[in-house]
């Protein structure tokens, strides 16, 4: 069994879109003004827009009914430097937890997005 897909539900598709696929550097998939999908190596990672404000990015991250989207990428270190390029704010520098290298970034609606490198 795997995860199919992701979905994250989103204020501005064209925003969220231009982060993932841009910044994050994302494939993508299919685009419309209501639904898009990014390619990754495993499950879908899609965009769908939400009813309601924008989280607060300041206020708890790990509140039930919310999510976190993981990648993994091959650099941490040049992903990160990418991020910081694009003035993404970063909720957590590379740090090892756990036995891997993770990083937290918040995208556009305040969604945070976890990023580790191969162990």
């Amino acid at each position: 069994m795997r995860i199919n897909y992701a979905i994250v539900f989103v204020t501005d598709m064209a925003a969220s879109v231009a982060f993932y696929r841009d910044v994050v550097g994302l494939p993508l998939r299919f685009e419309s003004p209501h639904w898009t999908e990014f390619e990754t190596e495993g499950a879908t990672l899609a965009l769908h827009v939400g009813e309601g404000e924008k989280r607060d990015v300041d206020g708890p991250r790990e509140l039930p009914g919310t999510c976190r989207t993981g990648l993994e990428v091959p650099s941490l270190d040049d992903f990160h430097a990418r991020m910081i390029a694009h003035e993404v704010r970063c909720l957590q520098e590379p740090t090892m937890t756990f036995g891997a290298r993770i990083a937290l970034y918040a995208d556009p609606d305040g969604l945070p997005l976890g990023v580790s490198e191969p162990r």
